[in-house]
């Protein structure tokens, strides 16, 4: 079985993604367990924990947006599971780079656009491929 937390302060949004993606969103994926999340300091303690294998964020989420905490996950948690974020218009996009996200869909939610990304970086995690570490300090001493 396989873990998303889905991040966001409203519950809405939250049950959006849960009905768009649906529990075997591809026959050759693990059932998936969702894990509802709307405050910051709960998502950052699961990944820490490695309770998760995807994290599905809203980039709109008060008091803490999904981009923030992204970059934050990206760049403290060693083995960060992929990370979607949710924007709330496509030319959004490009900030999400700063994030670090792994992928990145529109508000409002596409049930087949948002399938397919989970899809793909649910099927990368379970084929082994290199999570990305930032590189914290380049210079030579």
């Amino acid at each position: 079985m396989s873990t998303v937390l889905v991040y966001a302060s409203k519950p809405d949004v939250r049950a959006r993604v849960l009905a768009a993606v649906g529990r075997r969103p591809a026959a050759d994926l693990d059932e998936i367990e969702f894990v509802e999340v709307s405050d910051a300091a709960t998502l950052i303690d699961a990944v820490d924990h490695g309770e998760a294998d995807l994290c599905i964020l809203d980039a709109e989420a008060t008091p803490s947006g999904g981009m923030g905490l992204c970059r934050q996950l990206k760049n403290e948690v060693a083995d960060c599971p992929p990370t979607l974020l949710l924007v709330a218009r496509r030319d959004d996009r490009w900030l999400a780079t700063w994030s670090q996200a792994d992928a990145v869909v529109s508000h409002p939610v596409d049930p087949g656009a948002l399938t397919d990304a989970v899809v793909g970086l649910l099927r990368e995690r379970a084929s082994g491929s290199a999570v990305r570490r930032p590189v914290v300090n380049t210079r030579a001493y």
